[in-house]
């Protein structure tokens, strides 16, 4: 048996080998600590004493086609609070704590913010939104106010002691020198969302808080207009508040891009519908709030000038928007400004259709340029129980398919669309697709939609849950070919097809882009044209309708219009029916017809007739786009 010695003894070995091991994992795990984590650790210590954050670049400008300025930046100046300033700092801290008990109350906000907040035309509630935006990095400064007068920013300099954490600044915004000018075409700038943010590439370097475009060229080239943000590393103490800064690296300005806008041509376009509008309200159709219009270059796709009404002001969006004008942008009752008409809205566009009709016809043999129609007013081909009629009721008498695009008479291109139907080749539908119809032309903007061209595929589709309605009839094929029922299509994408007509059937894509520009402003990237599409007319068919679209502007439906414009123009009017609604009033052409250079589309909401009202804003158009005397004339058009 042992004795207590022995056991003693026992004992103190088996604690010394516990306190041997120990102390080796200790040794090892500071071994580890500093050999082979050495630099990690250190990183980290170094992360804990000095804080990154970033400065913002500079957006790229944007110039039109002749480098006058469309968007440039401004130094503006700014309210901000320093989110490290000791009561902000504790205030923030406890509301973002889990602990709800130490929240600050309207009292604490009102007492901190309260005297800022009045110097500012704000709340307090608002100050205190902004600098406790928990999504921006700790030690960002919150702007609370941009665009400050210089009697309030020099009101805080000389009393920094009574606001304190408090500064003024200038910052870099999006500055509009023509105004409104452009707004669907430019778009605007604001801050990036939510969803963005996570649908971001981690390597774009996207924080919340960043500056992007939202619509328009703004947000198109976004990657072009963003530059790279530089950085300033901060030394903090043990409290996170900064000490000094260690070092700084300056942002790098975005690229600058030339648009193939013409601001001058931009302004008269712009002029122009509100015209149209002002002449359909002069006519009775007080419902005209709304319309678009496009000019492009036929041989290269060059947007020269689009415009959408209502418009709105982009610079409303350089400072946080309020909900009020939020709501106002996105009603009903504002007729939705913020929508370009020109690519984001499809519509029937009505007789300006029966250019594709007619090239149809004739490329499959349909028709030809002197067949001879009867027009009595009243159609009854598919049986007495369908009845169809013509614009003019009274009927055209005998006339030619010439004769049928120059008078826009319905019962012409009601036999055209019968006899596609009954070949039973879906032919019609696929002439328009191959000029685009039905598909986005890719016009390099944000928003474009595709429009439609139905078939028996669609119907079927779109009517999956009423059988009864699935059959394509006789009826739909005559309604396309004047451009009603079911065909849809956007001011852009009938401009293109006019455009491609000019053009030898070759259907350009529509570009706004023209260069992107390097630091010294030189073209680093030019946009090289792209054909969309090409029509399967042979040149004489293309010249038929061409003769055909000239006779209806200078003789036929768009006469009054055109006339003393000193320049023969090929177009088409177009007067389109919506249920519940006032006619639709369109015009669409080329000009000059012996040596196409332009195209132009107008349509006007709810505007009433093609040639009284889109027909006069196209002529200051084309006379703009071709050195002519810019002039408002009245023109009576009582067609379809």
């Amino acid at each position: 048996m042992s004795t207590y010695r022995e056991q003693l003894r026992s004992r103190l070995a088996a604690l010394g080998l516990i306190v041997v091991l120990m102390l080796l994992a200790l040794l090892v795990r500071l071994w580890t600590m500093q050999v082979l984590a050495g630099d990690d650790y250190a990183a980290k210590a170094e992360n804990n004493r000095v804080r990154e954050i970033s400065i913002e670049a500079p957006r790229g400008r944007i110039f039109d086609r002749n480098g006058v300025p469309l968007v440039t930046n401004r130094a503006a100046l700014a309210v901000s609070v320093d989110p490290s300033d000791e009561t902000v700092h504790q205030m923030i801290i406890h509301e973002q704590s889990a602990d709800t008990s130490d929240d600050p109350t309207e009292q604490d906000i009102t007492a901190r913010f309260g005297a800022l907040a009045d110097l500012l035309g704000m709340s307090a509630d608002d100050v205190w939104a902004a600098v406790n935006n928990s999504k921006l990095v700790a030690l960002q400064p919150r702007v609370v106010a941009l665009d400050v007068s210089v009697k309030v920013a020099s009101y805080l300099s000389e009393h920094q002691d009574d606001f304190p954490g408090v500064s003024v600044g200038e910052i870099a915004v999006r500055e509009y020198p023509q105004g409104a000018s452009a707004a669907h075409v430019l778009g605007y700038a604001g801050q990036i969302s939510d969803t963005a943010l996570k649908a971001a590439d981690m390597a774009s370097g996207y924080e919340a808080g960043d500056i992007v475009g939202k619509t328009g060229a703004e947000a198109e080239y976004e990657n072009v207009l963003q530059g790279d943000k530089g950085t300033r590393r901060i030394e903090v103490n043990a409290a996170g508040q900064p000490q000094r800064v260690v070092s700084e690296q300056a942002p790098v300005a975005g690229h600058d891009i030339k648009l193939t806008i013409d601001i001058k041509t931009q302004k008269v376009v712009e002029s122009a519908l509100q015209d149209a509008l002002s002449e359909a309200h002069s006519q009775g159709y007080s419902s005209a709030h709304a319309g678009a219009a496009v000019a492009l270059d036929v041989k290269t796709g060059e947007v020269l000038a689009m415009a959408s009404a209502p418009t709105y002001d982009p610079s409303l969006f350089l400072n946080s928007i309020t909900d009020k004008e939020w709501t106002k942008l996105t009603s009903k009752s504002s007729d939705y400004p913020l929508n370009n008409r020109a690519i984001m809205s499809g519509y029937a566009p009505a007789s300006t259709f029966k250019a594709v009709t007619g090239l149809a016809g004739l490329h499959y043999k349909v028709t030809y340029a002197g067949k001879v129609y009867q027009c009595h007013g009243k159609w009854t081909d598919m049986g007495e129980q369908w009845p169809k009629w013509c614009w003019d009721h009274s009927g055209h008498g005998a006339i030619t398919f010439i004769g049928g695009i120059r008078e826009s008479c319905d019962v012409v291109f009601y036999n055209i669309g019968y006899e596609f139907y009954k070949r039973k080749k879906e032919e019609l539908q696929a002439f328009a697709k191959k000029l685009g119809l039905g598909s986005k032309t890719q016009i390099d903007l944000p928003g474009e939609v595709t429009g439609r061209i139905p078939d028996a595929a669609w119907k079927k589709a779109f009517n999956k849950n009423y059988p009864e309605y699935q059959t394509w009839l006789p009826g739909d094929t005559v309604n396309m070919a004047i451009g009603q029922g079911d065909v849809l299509a956007t001011p852009l994408q009938m401009a293109t097809v006019y455009a491609g007509i000019a053009n030898s059937g070759k259907v350009m894509r529509p570009h706004v882009l023209e260069a992107v520009l390097d630091s010294s402003g030189k073209v680093s990237r030019a946009y090289q044209p792209v054909v969309n599409a090409t029509a399967p007319s042979s040149a004489d068919d293309l010249k038929v309708m061409t003769q055909a679209l000239m006779e209806a502007a200078s003789t036929g439906t768009a006469a009054g219009a055109m006339k003393g414009l000193g320049v023969a123009v090929a177009g088409k009017t177009g007067t389109g029916q919506v249920a519940g609604k006032d006619d639709y009033a369109w015009y669409v052409c080329f000009a000059p017809a012996e040596d196409p250079k332009y195209a132009v589309a107008v349509l006007i909401e709810q505007g009433g007739h093609g040639g009284s009202v889109a027909g006069p804003a196209a002529r200051q158009i084309v006379a703009q786009l071709l050195g002519l005397k810019v002039e408002q004339v009245h023109a009576t058009d009582n067609s379809r």
